[in-house]
């Protein structure tokens, strides 16, 4: 997030609102949505001063929580994949997941993810040669087939 106030407080003086969001106020080439709402989500990142003159010079406040994105989650907690592969197994009674097939789960702090089965089922076949005993004998304890 790179501090330039200066078209912020042009608009401003030029008797211009600051937007809240991307692509709500471009001025001289300057996204000023993008930047607003970058540097309310970013607050924490900036110094006093910033913060200072972001509050009483331009008028911009730091973002509320319920403003805040939720996080995403990029990584399936460790236990997701074996068990979701497992409750597929108990539904369909055998792992020949299709590589496109998308499973929606629950993760533990209660929001759904997509969870890529088939692409997981693909792979750990794929790395079968690398993977330890205890993974290999783990997997076939829940359906997994090899060949």
């Amino acid at each position: 997030m790179e501090w330039q106030p200066t078209s912020s407080r042009q608009h401003l003086e030029a008797g211009g609102a600051l937007p809240t969001s991307a692509g709500a106020g471009v001025h001289q080439g300057e996204d000023l949505g993008r930047w607003v709402r970058g540097h309310r989500l970013g607050w924490g990142k900036l110094t006093g001063v910033q913060q200072w003159m972001c509050e009483h010079i331009l008028g911009i406040e730091p973002a509320a929580e319920d403003e805040k994105p939720r996080p995403r989650h990029t990584q399936p907690t460790s236990g997701l994949p074996n068990l979701t592969a497992a409750q597929y197994y108990q539904c369909e009674g055998h792992l020949n997941v299709p590589r496109k097939h998308v499973e929606t789960v629950l993760s533990e702090d209660g929001w759904e993810l997509q969870f890529r089965l088939g692409a997981w089922v693909s792979n750990q076949r794929s790395r079968a040669t690398t993977l330890s005993p205890e993974r290999i004998g783990q997997l076939s304890s829940i359906g997994m087939r090899w060949t």
